[in-house]
């Protein structure tokens, strides 16, 4: 009985006499613990603001006041899920969840755009491996971010993106590092499995095959047509990357949703420092019409797009406005007797029609007879630019383009026809990739024919933007400027530094939407706060792509009302050819160099790193960016 008498309830009156005796020692505690927070302080202060201002929601005003002293939010959860884009493909999408004010609050979500390499008219196995490739990446991503991924960024703040991107660039340098070691022993156990019998009528199969081919190169050394450079090996894209580039993103919106920016503020702080411009530009729109390229029914391969820009004096609402009016009278054009399935059903996923011509003039003369019903004149009123896809075309096994069926092209013939092309419609001031990436020189060739006037942009013939910065080179190919997908690895520091050298060396940049675009319209944001030149969305049908072009007029909108809107800047083409005389003027009258020991302790640089460069029109132009022109400048 002793024993239940200790186990059982305190008395009443025992259990008041103990909270009697501690209730002074408590009292002193919360005095101690309200003192050192200063919350009798900011509780006066409190009080006798509201006492004046007296507002309308009196415990509304206080919570807001208070609100300013409460610890800044941090990441507290992440969850992945495999979701669909717009062409039903699986992509990743990505919700924080962070501690706000003690409690846990989803803060926002975002999905990741997929991309694939993969080409329009590849086979059935060839599209198969690429889904199941898709799927992997995936699933992969989804393990890392809601596993080890989960833990890393737990309790780190969402607005010190610096910070986050640091730790998912080194946690995806552990992972390449570690695919590396699994692919290094699986080809050991691949050589040691590997018996030497079986490498004899491998060798055999080849010496036959070599012996043809050395006939048709003696064909061909007759006609004197030199070899194209072999296609580069495809750039690896590790297995679960889409995870970095999507915390990334989804960190920066978190950040912005927390501080109460548009993300475009957000973006356009981080790259300038955190001193934002007094002013933004909204980026002009590529806007996809047509489709001419190889999935189309007719001859013409070319013209995988044929896009429309309005002219710089309009507003981004205005300029849509004309661009929708042109596409109604296209409709028209392509269905005039209604027979055969009707425009509508020929909407590509890129939001745009898919017509068949047989000739380059075909689609432009469309494009002139549109704008001529609505009394407008291309090349004044509007303007137009081609994705060409170069790297589509070329036939391996003849070494040329294929550019409309049954017509081949060597590189140097195809700078020729875009030549020819762009004198006979001045309207084309855009062509993006309108060679491999592989054809250096013809860039060059076609940069200094047609720069000063027609953009020259990379997009697939670009390297990644992983490489990019790695690289620290632009200029191969030798371009106008770059488009910039947001995919895989990319982090959003690395869309902010490569921007950055981008404006240093006046390319222009175009923020581009992939092939299996989402709803979400993050990717404005991007183009807006990063200061691109262009934005190319597709064409305006198919909500993913509706989406971001409602997103672009209501940031248009915004800055507008704000009065933070720059006007529309008129195109400012490169003179390559001029560019490259004035360097080869510049080194003919440098002094000759004495000879003797090179370099030596008291010798200096031509051009110290410091030194001003030299002013060429309104341009500026470094020694070392001269010689970088051409190859042949030195000797």
């Amino acid at each position: 009985s002793s024993r239940r008498r200790r186990l059982s309830p305190m008395e009443p009156g025992r259990e008041g006499e103990l909270q009697r005796r501690h209730l002074p020692e408590l009292r002193r505690q919360a005095a101690e613990y309200y003192r050192s927070n200063e919350v009798p302080q900011r509780l006066e202060e409190a009080l006798n603001a509201t006492f004046y201002l007296r507002p309308a929601d009196l415990y509304g005003h206080l919570a807001n006041y208070f609100s300013t002293f409460s610890k800044p939010p941090v990441i507290c959860r992440l969850i992945g899920r495999k979701v669909l884009d717009g062409v039903g493909q699986p992509t990743l999408e990505v919700e924080i969840f962070c501690t706000v004010k003690n409690y846990e609050k989803s803060i926002c979500s975002i999905v990741v755009s997929s991309h694939s390499e993969i080409l329009e008219n590849a086979s059935p196995e060839a599209i198969d491996a690429d889904e199941k490739e898709r799927n992997d990446s995936i699933n992969r991503a989804l393990e890392w971010v809601n596993g080890s991924l989960n833990e890393m960024l737990r309790d780190l703040q969402p607005a010190d993106q610096c910070k986050v991107d640091e730790l998912l660039g080194e946690y995806f340098a552990r992972k390449v590092e570690e695919e590396k070691e699994r692919k290094a022993i699986e080809k050991e156990e691949q050589e040691a499995a590997i018996s030497a019998p079986a490498c004899v009528p491998a060798l055999s199969a080849v010496t036959p095959s070599g012996k043809k081919k050395g006939v048709k190169l003696g064909k061909k050394s007759s006609v004197a047509e030199k070899p194209i450079p072999p296609m580069e090996p495809i750039e690896p894209v590790l297995c679960g990357s889409i995870a970095i580039g999507g915390l990334s993103l989804a960190v920066a919106k978190t950040g912005a949703t927390i501080n109460n920016t548009p993300l475009y503020l957000h973006l356009a702080l981080m790259k300038h420092n955190q001193d934002l411009p007094k002013e933004l530009t909204v980026p002009l729109p590529m806007v996809t019409l047509l489709s001419c390229g190889k999935s189309s029914s007719g001859k013409l391969k070319l013209m995988k797009e044929v896009m429309l820009i309005p002219p710089t004096e309009l507003t981004v609402k205005q300029g849509i406005e004309r661009l929708l009016e042109i596409q109604k009278q296209m409709m028209r054009l392509l269905d005039p007797v209604g027979k055969g399935p009707s425009v509508l059903k020929r909407i590509s996923h890129l939001g745009c029609l898919i017509t068949g011509c047989d000739s380059l003039e075909q689609p432009l003369s469309l494009m002139q007879t549109a704008c001529k019903n609505l009394g407008l004149e291309l090349g004044i009123h509007v303007h137009l630019a081609i994705n060409c896809a170069a790297h589509e075309l070329m036939d391996y096994t003849k070494g040329k383009y294929e550019i409309l069926t049954g017509t081949l092209k060597s590189p140097d013939e195809m700078v020729d026809m875009y030549v020819d092309l762009i004198n006979k419609y001045p309207s084309i001031i855009a062509l993006v990739d309108p060679l491999r990436k592989e054809d250096d020189q013809q860039w060059s060739n076609i940069c200094n024919a047609v720069g000063s006037r027609c953009y020259l942009i990379a997009e697939d013939a670009s390297k990644s933007i992983s490489k990019l910065m790695e690289d620290q080179n632009i200029n191969v190919p030798k371009c106008s400027g770059l488009i910039i997908k947001y995919t895989n690895q990319t982090k959003i520091s690395d869309l902010t530094e490569l921007t950055r050298l981008l404006d240093g060396q006046r390319h222009i940049a175009i923020l581009g939407s992939p092939a299996g675009e989402s709803s979400d319209d993050s990717l404005v944001d991007l183009a807006v706060g990063l200061g691109a030149r262009f934005i190319k969305l597709g064409g305006l049908s198919r909500g993913e792509r509706v989406t971001k072009y409602n997103r672009l007029l209501a940031i248009e909108e915004e800055l507008a009302k704000n009065g933070t809107l720059r006007s529309g800047e008129n195109h400012e083409f490169v003179d390559f050819a001029e560019k490259l005389q004035t360097a080869e003027e510049l080194l003919d009258a440098l002094p000759p160099i004495e000879q003797g020991p090179w370099p030596s302790q008291h010798s200096q640089p031509l051009l110290a790193q410091d030194q001003n460069p030299v002013s060429l029109h309104g341009s500026t132009l470094h020694l070392n960016e001269a010689t970088k022109m051409d190859p042949s400048i030195f000797p």
